[in-house]
């Protein structure tokens, strides 16, 4: 790892992706059951893929690298959002404004985190 990266437990952003999957997990647990292999899953995937790939960026050798992983993390936060979106309008989810508004404070950290990784 580049010694101006940060290990990815200290990013601020990664904790609170970690948070966010928790939350994911609470809502999702209080989906219809038929719906354990569809929205369930998917959202669950795609909220556990954003600080998956923060930290894998973390640890890789670059920061070009890191920036990449940054990128796949902010389409899964897109892909969640959407998710969030579609499981609110089959009225499965009442928190969609808390749960879309940390994802957008979320995609806010890694975008200054990708402008804070300056490749040479």
């Amino acid at each position: 790892m580049s010694s101006q990266i940060k290990g990815h437990k200290d990013l601020d952003v990664w904790k609170k992706t970690i948070d966010l999957v928790e939350k994911v997990y609470k809502v999702t647990a209080q989906f219809p059951k038929d719906e354990v292999y569809g929205l369930t899953s998917q959202m669950r995937r795609a909220a556990v893929s954003v600080p998956s790939n923060i930290a894998e960026g973390a640890a890789r050798n670059s920061k070009k690298e890191f920036k990449q992983f940054l990128h796949v993390a902010l389409g899964s936060l897109a892909e969640l959002e959407t998710q969030v979106i579609i499981a609110a309008r089959l009225g499965y989810l009442s928190a969609v404004d808390e749960l879309t508004g940390e994802c957008l404070t979320i995609k806010r950290m890694i975008n200054g985190l990708i402008a804070s990784l300056k490749v040479a």
